[in-house]
């Protein structure tokens, strides 16, 4: 009985990382989408039919998350490796906070579907 009792609480404790785990995330990805409108992102970018030219629509499914930052933190490296012939390139977004640019990564993770 009391095996039992310590198994059901390891799970019950388990579990409660989990959904704090998840809470963070969805926050974090919650300040990231603010960090994209505060950035005026959509000026040059479109997710689910909303902005200008180039679609984010997929990115997390096709670049990892040190990926993305590189892309902003370092747009004219990034451009290069990826053969991009966008103009211009993309504004550096390495002077933000590393809260705002680790939120932001964290939300283009989730836009996995084109």
């Amino acid at each position: 009985m009391r095996s039992t009792l310590c198994v059901v609480a390891m799970v019950f404790v388990s579990m409660a990382v989990q959904v704090s785990e998840a809470r963070a995330d969805e926050a974090q990805v919650k300040h990231g989408m603010d960090v994209y409108k505060t950035q005026k992102c959509s000026l040059c970018h479109i997710i689910a039919g909303e902005g200008k030219k180039h679609a984010l629509d997929g990115v997390g499914a096709k670049l990892k998350a040190d990926e993305i930052r590189e892309w902003l933190t370092h747009p004219k490296d990034a451009a290069a490796k990826a053969k991009s012939t966008a103009k211009p390139v993309m504004k550096d977004y390495s002077k933000l906070p590393k809260e705002d640019l680790d939120a932001v990564v964290a939300y283009l993770q989730t836009l996995t579907k084109k």
